[in-house]
């Protein structure tokens, strides 16, 4: 059996149920996946149906045998962001600066 992910774009046809025979299949932009049991092989999918263009035109809770669902365009994998580093703070110029250690001077000897 496929592996079904989130946003993955699925077919569901006569092969998943008969009552998605014809011209009754969907396409469907998958939201989840019902982890519970259920009858061997069949699974609850939760997804937004698409229209001609893409669309989510409705939310839907379907009933299918995972095994006749076809993934058309699987989600594309999602990578973290690279972290940006925090920049330093610059160095705080107002503050008077140390004294010279006990023993050294800052007079130029000559």
């Amino acid at each position: 059996m496929t592996e079904l992910n989130p946003g993955d774009l699925l077919l569901i046809g006569e092969a998943c149920s008969v009552q998605f025979a014809g011209d009754r299949a969907l396409r469907l932009r998958l939201v989840s996946v019902d982890p519970r049991p259920t009858y061997h092989g069949w699974v609850w999918l939760t997804a937004y149906v698409l229209n001609d263009k893409g669309l989510a035109v409705d939310k839907r809770e379907v009933f299918v045998q995972q095994a006749g669902v076809r993934v058309l365009r699987a989600a594309p994998a999602l990578t973290p962001a690279p972290r940006a580093r925090a920049p330093r703070p610059a160095p705080d110029r107002s503050a008077p600066r140390s004294a010279p250690a006990p023993g050294k001077s800052n007079a130029i000897r000559g």
